[in-house]
């Protein structure tokens, strides 16, 4: 009859020994990994970032024409954060103002607004203003309005946003700064009229805060 053959005796010494090696392995798998990706990161981060200021600049270009200035206004900004200040915009959170400049003379201010009375919630939106109080453009960056309906501010869908052009909001004209359904100039979306109110409203609000410190907004 053959005898039975004997476990290896497992002392505490071979289990320190074992975990030790296990605690090594994953050390090293962890150093590797964080090598690659520090690795990969550095090669990439340039290219992702000038892929990000590029895009960027298309959208500025979109509100206020590059042939109008010549710095670069990802560089040239100014950033509101008092919260009175940015109560007279609407909004609680920090606003960038990015400062275009021709022959280092004030040529536009490129700036995100949010209208926070859409009907399905907030709308942001990149504004170009002119330094004559103008707006050179509007565009739509964000918003949840319904489709077929409030999604017509955005202009892949129709023209609308691009009545804003060349306006500008003065004493004279403030009324007319509404729908028309309300005695104002704009054309309003057939069974959605509180959308367009919302971003009328929001842009109106933006140049008046402009028109008073436009100056101070170049310094």
């Amino acid at each position: 009859m053959d005898k039975p053959i004997a476990s290896p005796k497992i002392t505490f010494k071979t289990i320190i020994k074992s975990m030790f090696n296990s605690a090594l392995k994953l050390s090293l798998f962890v150093f590797i990994s964080i090598v690659l990706l520090l690795t990969v990161r550095y090669f990439t981060s340039p290219v992702i970032a000038l892929a990000e200021k590029e895009t960027l600049l298309k959208t500025f270009n979109q509100v206020l024409p590059i042939d109008l200035y010549d710095n670069d206004p990802l560089t040239d900004t100014k950033q509101l954060s008092n919260p009175q200040t940015l109560e007279l915009l609407g909004t609680e959170n920090p606003i960038t103002f990015y400062r275009a400049r021709k022959n280092q003379q004030p040529a536009g201010l490129i700036f995100t607004t949010t209208a926070t009375k859409g009907y399905s919630g907030d709308i942001t939106m990149l504004i170009g203003v002119l330094p004559d109080g103008r707006v050179s453009g509007v565009r739509v960056l964000k918003h949840k309005e319904t489709p077929g309906l409030g999604d017509k501010i955005e202009l892949k869908k129709i023209p609308w946003i691009l009545e804003f052009n060349g306006r500008s909001v003065r004493a004279e004209n403030e009324p007319r700064w509404a729908v028309k359904k309300d005695g104002g100039d704009f054309d309003q979306f057939t069974g959605a009229t509180i959308t367009p109110r919302a971003v009328i409203g929001a842009v109106k609000k933006a140049l008046m805060f402009i028109n008073e410190h436009g100056e101070y907004l170049y310094e």
